[in-house]
């Protein structure tokens, strides 16, 4: 098993570093993040040996378990799935970020958690980019605003944005999605992201990475590529 994630996490790397190298970017401000929904303990750490940055998990029940059974040692944990508020308070301090913050109301639950704990939790803020009615996030033109108030919450820091294109849609193709969530992320960020740490653009995934890179993104998210289907 090490063996094989060891090969195919450092194809993946090659893979980014071509892609950034194509937009004229560093390769070294992308990171990689293995999503670890369904894998089970021992090939979550297979991958934190063979070279990931940070673990993704989408489920809370199954992120505790996993921690239960010391999973993620060597490695950040994010949590990258929808968080129900009534779960807020599993999630707060036991993840280094939480990349999938949805609405205002989230953000007050997760400040709350914060700041009994003592801690700020940091987060990304995650963009409805297709304008989906069946999937979270912010609307592309509520973003700003959503933004601007979750800065002034001080149990949470903001790193920066994440998004998940539309799935399956020959109309709209992922790259046009990728420019538009890059352009909402330069605009805000020299206004609203100035908290002296590297800001981040959380976007693309196991099919469509290298096109994520090209247009901006510092974060992927890459889980059937790493770890194959489920």
């Amino acid at each position: 098993m090490m063996e094989r994630y060891t090969k195919t996490i450092s194809d993946i790397r090659a893979r980014i570093r071509a892609a950034a190298v194509r937009a004229n970017r560093d390769p070294d401000d992308i990171s990689l993040v293995a999503a670890t929904k369904t894998r089970n303990a021992d090939e979550v750490r297979a991958a934190i040996v063979s070279g990931v940055d940070a673990c993704g998990e989408n489920r809370v029940q199954e992120m505790l378990a996993k921690l239960e059974e010391g999973a993620y040692h060597g490695a950040p944990l994010h949590f990258i799935g929808h968080l129900q508020t009534n779960k807020v308070r599993s999630v707060v301090g036991r993840v280094s970020l939480i990349q999938s913050l949805d609405s205002i109301k989230l953000a007050k639950e997760i400040d709350t958690a914060a700041k009994n704990l003592g801690i700020k939790q940091e987060v990304l803020v995650e963009i409805n980019i297709g304008e989906e009615k069946n999937k979270s996030g912010f609307l592309p033109n509520d973003v700003y605003d959503a933004v601007k108030e979750i800065t002034q919450f001080d149990g949470i820091v903001l790193r920066g944005l994440m998004a998940i294109p539309p799935i399956g849609s020959n109309a709209v193709p992922s790259v046009t999605y990728f420019s538009q969530i890059n352009k909402i992320f330069v605009d805000i960020t020299p206004n609203l992201l100035d908290n002296g740490k590297k800001h981040i653009l959380s976007m693309g995934m196991s099919d469509d990475f290298e096109a994520a890179v090209e247009c901006g993104s510092t974060m992927v998210r890459v889980g059937s590529a790493i770890f194959g289907e489920r």
